[in-house]
């Protein structure tokens, strides 16, 4: 039988799972996919206009994974995978800008260039959260300077004026001194891709459940697992003392009423131009045990 493929999305549940055996206390024969690189954050760079949802076009390489719910609900959708629907998740994330910038409020960012991943987390959550200080038209989003490391070490290097980052990237900013001009925190979802083994689903996700426990009750424990995802230049200056547990796992349902109400508001703002979101109702698209 084929192992079941995990590919932690710079969170720490999987790392977590495997470190604590609890991946094998429930019986699932796994093995990790490296999804990115430590060697360097150019190699997050995909290039203008690649983010999470071409990435679940082009086929994923693991039985589950992840992203931000609307990017999920949508490739679902369109017939590129199953939602997960008895779990989501959320992630800290937010704007961030250099200190001497001189941008100090949600409103000076009007008309400057924003980095993030285009159609990912960062594209619909800059817009969720400015969208309550500016105009649409304010709103600028760049998409030619890579996905969450890419654009991270871009900023750090001066060039770029802005972006959105989660997860690991998010705190180390903070620990940088960068500022955050807006706290852009977002839902996160579950992909099947392919046919898996639903015991080996339920297995999966029994262990996170198991770590996410783990994570709540001593994060400071397991932020060093951020350096297994994070480029290797930055990995001196990490101080993991500065770090919080990232993305936490709910274990409730992604309901009927989620699904629709997202499709509804991605719709409303043109964010997939072509006008493609798929047509598969919320019963076709989840993932459901055969």
């Amino acid at each position: 039988m084929e192992k079941f493929l995990i590919a932690p999305h710079m969170r720490l549940q999987e790392w977590v799972a495997g470190e604590k055996g609890y991946f094998s206390e429930e019986g699932l024969d796994f093995e990790y996919v490296e999804q990115l690189t430590k060697k360097n954050a150019k190699a997050h760079d995909l290039g203008d206009k690649i983010g999470a949802y071409q990435t679940f076009e082009k086929g994923r390489t693991c039985d589950v994974s992840s992203a931000c719910h609307w990017t999920v609900n949508i490739a679902a959708s369109a017939g590129h995978g199953q939602i997960y629907t008895d779990a989501y998740s959320i992630s800290p994330c937010g704007i961030f800008v250099h200190p001497d910038s001189g941008i100090n409020k949600p409103e000076d960012l009007a008309n400057t260039p924003i980095s993030v991943g285009y159609q990912s987390g960062s594209h619909y959550s800059t817009i969720q959260a400015l969208e309550q200080f500016l105009e649409p038209d304010q709103i600028n989003l760049s998409f030619s300077d890579g996905l969450l490391f890419a654009r991270m070490e871009k900023l750090i290097d001066g060039e770029i004026s802005a972006c959105s980052l989660f997860s690991g990237p998010y705190y180390f900013l903070e620990q940088l001194g960068f500022k955050k001009i807006v706290d852009t925190t977002f839902m996160m979802a579950g992909m099947i891709t392919g046919d898996p083994d639903p015991d080996d689903i339920k297995k999966y996700y029994s262990a996170l459940r198991k770590a996410q426990f783990d994570i709540d009750l001593r994060p400071e424990l397991y932020t060093h697992y951020y350096k297994e995802e994070f480029p290797e230049r930055f990995h001196e200056m990490m101080d993991l003392r500065y770090f919080g547990p990232g993305e936490r796992i709910v274990f409730d349902k992604y309901s009927e009423k989620m699904y629709d109400d997202s499709r509804v508001w991605v719709s409303e703002r043109d964010i997939f131009p072509e006008g493609d979101i798929g047509d598969r109702d919320y019963v076709n698209a989840k993932y459901t045990p055969v």
